[in-house]
């Protein structure tokens, strides 16, 4: 049956890999070879292009690629007032490679008065007839990167108080994006799912935090930021345990954080990664509560190999065992370029899985 509401029975998760002029255009930036409006030029254009080609490849969901943005949840954060840019010691732990070094800090109270990003929404819906589609980092991202954010404790003596003020913060941008037209907001839920790894729960322990609450305290933020919202928008969140060059950063199924996501958040449907045994079984799909979608990210965005029609299919008739078919949708289980760098393929195979998806979803679904 087809689905004339988001998320799609074809859809992804937002990120593309960056095209060469851009990436060029934002070399040239950084050396201060062109100017901010000369940068913007060329982010347009290429943000139109990649319009048109989601489109062609059918998809119903729009974003801008995340072009603008370095990072799937920096850009954003540094747009809170009172959160700021900070450069670390060194990068984030990935498998076999480390991150850029750059990171937040909270020096003052965390609210929000604005942010560029409600312009980049604006934008994809001129330029669509489809569902433009937002994507932004899940409050958790200011607080559970394996490497500490620094808090000035003047500020913040206490973290309960923090937590509530990025609650709000966030509640306020989310309606501000509603605002602005949005109806359709995925949040990118990182370290939720990352506490499905033992290793990570061990270094959050080893930092002083208490990894059985954490999850509880996310989950209790992104229903904050979702409790303004107008009644025909959806909400989704993104789950995934790192992508980065190809790379990923934790391992482990659902299971261990089950309760969390199908019993207390309040979002209309997931992005699970599930393109690799790291992610577990589908066995955690049998809390999917009635109303709700999951969307299995079966196919990955790390290699350029496509993958088999009938092994995705066979994939989702296995998740169908565990919850409603009606209840299953089809992305890949991130995005192509989590960051400006993008994954090791090329944008031909990015298509290709895109193309690929959309035909799956017409042969099972009959989108």
């Amino acid at each position: 049956m087809q689905r004339t509401k988001p998320p799609f029975r074809a859809d992804h998760v937002g990120s593309l890999l960056r095209p060469a002029a851009l990436k060029e255009a934002r070399e040239k930036r950084a050396k201060g070879e062109i100017t901010a409006d000369e940068l913007k030029a060329v982010e347009d254009r290429e943000i139109k292009d990649a319009i048109g080609k989601q489109e062609a490849a059918g998809l119903q969901s729009i974003t801008d690629g995340e072009f603008r943005r370095s990072w799937w949840h920096l850009d954003f954060l540094w747009g809170l007032d009172g959160v700021e840019k900070t450069v670390m010691e060194t990068g984030i732990a990935f498998a076999g490679t480390r991150t850029r070094n750059e990171g937040t800090k909270v020096t003052g109270k965390i609210g929000f008065s604005g942010h560029p990003m409600i312009e980049h929404f604006k934008f994809v819906e001129k330029h669509t007839k489809r569902t433009p589609k937002i994507t932004i980092p899940a409050p958790s991202a200011l607080y559970g990167r394996p490497v500490g954010t620094p808090i000035d404790k003047t500020v913040y003596p206490k973290l309960d108080t923090l937590f509530d003020d990025l609650g709000q913060a966030y509640k306020k941008a989310v309606r501000a994006f509603a605002d602005a037209g949005c109806r359709y907001l995925q949040l990118d839920e990182v370290f939720i799912a990352m506490l499905c790894d033992p290793k990570y729960r061990q270094q959050m322990k080893d930092r002083g935090d208490d990894p059985q609450a954490l999850g509880p305290l996310y989950g209790e933020l992104i229903n904050i930021a979702m409790s303004d919202i107008p009644s025909d928008m959806t909400v989704t969140m993104h789950l995934c345990r790192g992508n980065y060059k190809s790379t990923y950063m934790g391992t482990g199924g659902y299971e261990a954080e089950q309760e969390v996501l199908f019993d207390k958040i309040k979002v209309h449907g997931y992005f699970m990664e599930y393109d690799t045994d790291r992610a577990g079984g589908f066995e955690p799909l049998r809390r999917l509560q009635k109303g709700r979608c999951a969307v299995l990210g079966l196919v990955t965005t790390k290699t350029g190999t496509l993958e088999s029609k009938d092994a995705i299919k066979r994939r989702i008739e296995e998740a169908a065992k565990f919850t409603d078919l009606e209840q299953l949708c089809l992305s890949p289980q991130c995005g192509f370029a989590s960051t400006e760098e993008g994954n090791i393929l090329a944008e031909d195979e990015q298509w290709a899985k895109l193309r690929m998806i959309g035909e799956v979803a017409q042969e099972v679904w009959g989108t």
